[in-house]
């Protein structure tokens, strides 16, 4: 039996690494920045006043990202950790999964007993595990092909589970040690301008670093479940691909041993 491991020509071109630096950028910036427009909108009704430039939204990220302590960081990176790896995800398996519905059950299943007029992808695999002279090689190449093409996806797809787990509990420690700040404040003053104003900066640390958690995890749920649903998808594709290599290997055997 052949111990060729699946090695696909076919990779994410320049363009992916591009998108996914864009969708980290746009992603990470619409989740910090959510919190900022409520709030913007609620001041806006409460005065009745024009907003003027230095009060956007814009002017306030740096301050706001400031107040928010030094868990505001820590979550950065998470979101860029969590929404990276989203969008790499997404792009990798829009290139194989998607492949299936652009190439067609029929035209696929013509290419396993057309060896010649294989394309793309696809053609690749089929290549790949149609190697082999019996079942076994068969099952074995699809186990490899798993492995390689497959089980990626699945280990990415924990880590950004993880990651969406970790954002709302660090803005949960971050409003912690805000209000561990606030309650310092009270305790070591005796009051005046100076003591509010480490009650507000603890208050704000408290509020911030919670609001940025679950503005970041809540979107990184909805992206993770749907990739999920995606390499859903493709897992039942492959399997589907191997029972009809399989079915089709097992009759070429059969009439082989016929003819024998």
């Amino acid at each position: 039996m052949s111990t060729t491991t699946y090695r696909p020509k076919s990779t994410i071109p320049t363009r992916g690494i591009i998108v996914i630096l864009v969708g980290v950028i746009a992603l990470a910036a619409a989740c910090t920045l959510s919190w900022l427009l409520w709030q913007q909108w609620q001041a806006a009704i409460e005065s009745g006043k024009m907003t003027t430039p230095k009060n956007l939204v814009w002017y306030q990220a740096p301050e706001t990202w400031a107040a928010g302590g030094w868990a505001m960081p820590a979550i950065a990176v998470i979101a860029v950790i969590m929404f990276g790896m989203g969008v790499h995800v997404f792009v990798a398996l829009w290139e194989k999964a998607y492949q299936f519905i652009f190439v067609g059950e029929r035209t696929w299943r013509h290419w396993i007993n057309h060896p010649s007029e294989r394309r793309g992808e696809i053609g690749e695999v089929l290549d790949f595990v149609t190697g082999g002279s019996n079942l076994e090689d068969t099952a074995a190449f699809f186990d490899d092909l798993r492995s390689t093409e497959v089980d990626p996806f699945q280990r990415k797809l924990r880590v950004m589970k993880v990651c969406v787990g970790a954002a709302p509990l660090l803005g949960l420690l971050g409003t912690v040690t805000g209000m561990l700040t606030t309650f310092g404040a009270l305790s070591s003053s005796a009051g005046g301008e100076k003591t509010m104003s480490m009650i507000a900066a603890g208050i704000s640390e408290a509020l911030y670093t919670t609001a940025t958690g679950l503005s970041i995890a809540l979107p990184g749920l909805v992206f993770q479940q749907m990739l999920a649903q995606m390499y859903e998808w493709y897992k039942t594709a492959i399997a589907h691909l191997e029972t009809v290599c399989t079915q089709d290997a097992f009759r070429k055997l059969h009439h082989q041993t016929q003819d024998d």
